[in-house]
């Protein structure tokens, strides 16, 4: 028994290694990776589009420009006024926006976002827009800063 036939040897087939795996059809993991890659590219697609970001944006702007211009204090509260409120009417509705004047349309603003603007410093932005004189120093920059809250919408969403 200890000899191994050389004719028994010669007729084996030659050593191989298995075939390599092919690239095609991908995994099931491979599959849910391309599955999700896809929604997050269509749901990137549709926040960048959407109108209310664009309103946003575009009154953001506007904004930027109405701190550069350099107006004076009634026309700048004039104009900051004018934006809140088509911002306003843009983005929650013409019926409860258009009604609203004086400490309820502050009220408002304060309570989507612009909380800078609540009490005396929104009291003193609709009386400087609105002609009347006041004996206090503009605060100017809190009107901005309540402005830009109110535009990026830090506050409730839907009245």
């Amino acid at each position: 028994m200890g000899g191994v036939d050389k004719q028994l040897l010669a007729q084996l087939a030659a050593a191989h290694a298995p075939p390599a795996f092919g690239w095609w059809p991908p995994a099931p993991g491979w599959w849910l990776l391309l599955v999700l890659g896809l929604a997050l590219i269509v749901a990137v697609v549709l926040w960048l589009r959407s109108p209310m970001r664009r309103l946003r944006l575009l009154a953001l702007g506007e904004l930027k420009q109405l701190e550069r211009a350099g107006a004076d204090d009634a026309a700048f509260a004039q104009n900051l006024e004018h934006l809140l409120r088509r911002y306003a009417v843009a983005r929650f509705g013409r019926e409860p926006v258009a009604r609203l004047s004086g400490e309820r349309w502050i009220d408002f603003v304060a309570a989507h976002g612009g909380a800078a603007l609540a009490g005396t410093p929104g009291r003193e932005l609709l009386r400087a827009a609105y002609g009347g004189k006041s004996g206090i120093e503009v605060p100017r920059e809190q009107w901005l800063s309540g402005a830009r809250s109110f535009l990026k919408g830090r506050g409730k969403r839907r009245p």
